[in-house]
């Protein structure tokens, strides 16, 4: 029994090692239109990251209830929590950064060619996870609240994008996604956001009252109204709601 919320994070595991092959099956395919205008599309296969990333992130919630439930919380079970996070959460969310740099490039004349000194950067966010990881292992303090946004928050954030690119009607959230700009300040933000030691929401606390239901409650609300009016962008409006509303309520300690 012990041993079946690690069978959970290995699983994790798994689905972020999935996703990180989903990333990189195949390279940017150039496809012409009805016009004969050549045009360069991220590989088929990233989708599929999007899907094993959110299946990760659902083990990876589900591991620590099992825990709890046998009563088989263990030192190793946390630093393989850990271990597994910073690849489906950190590392393949970074790929899908790395492909989307890639394919933003290759929009220009002579893009393909670019150099992977432009595209390392999208491997600062795994780095910034992993250092977020090993100082909330460390740190005893977070027992009701987070410093720093977690790493799955990010990696769910991050894996929204694919589906963005793929299913939204609107030509300027294309160009966005199409611009290397938009993904690099995405990596500082990100980035930054894990390593501080801003107070963040967590859903871990003694007593469940109104007060302390009341933030999520609203970053609830705003995820389904965006859902309904904004469709998969409704995730960075929902990621966006999870910072500004924790800085508002400051649980952590």
């Amino acid at each position: 029994m012990k041993q079946i919320p690690n069978i959970f994070t290995l699983l994790n595991l798994l689905f972020g090692c999935m996703a990180i092959v989903a990333s990189v099956q195949s390279g940017l395919t150039i496809v012409f239109n009805a016009g004969g205008e050549q045009l360069i599309e991220i590989p088929e296969s990233i989708f599929m990251a999007t899907v094993f990333i959110a299946l990760a992130a659902v083990i990876d919630f589900l591991d620590g209830f099992v825990a709890r439930l046998f009563k088989a919380e263990s030192a190793i079970g946390k630093q393989l929590d850990s271990l597994a996070d910073v690849v489906s959460f950190g590392v393949a969310p970074a790929m899908i950064v790395y492909q989307f740099l890639r394919l933003s490039y290759a929009q220009q004349v002579d893009g393909l060619d670019v150099s992977a000194i432009w595209l390392i950067p999208a491997f600062i966010i795994p780095c910034a996870g992993a250092y977020r990881l090993a100082r909330f292992n460390l740190d005893t303090a977070q027992s009701t609240g987070f410093k720093g946004v977690p790493i799955p928050a990010v990696g769910l954030f991050i894996a929204s994008f694919p589906l963005l690119y793929r299913y939204s009607n609107q030509v300027w959230i294309i160009d966005v996604l199409l611009n290397q700009w938009f993904w690099y300040a995405i990596i500082f933000i990100v980035s930054y956001l894990m390593i501080s030691t801003l107070p963040m929401l967590a859903l871990k606390f003694k007593g469940v009252t109104l007060q302390k239901l009341l933030p999520f409650i609203i970053v609830l609300l705003v995820s389904i109204v965006s859902a309904i009016f904004f469709g998969w962008l409704a995730v960075t409006v929902g990621f966006a709601a999870y910072v500004v509303v924790s800085l508002l309520f400051k649980q952590s300690e």
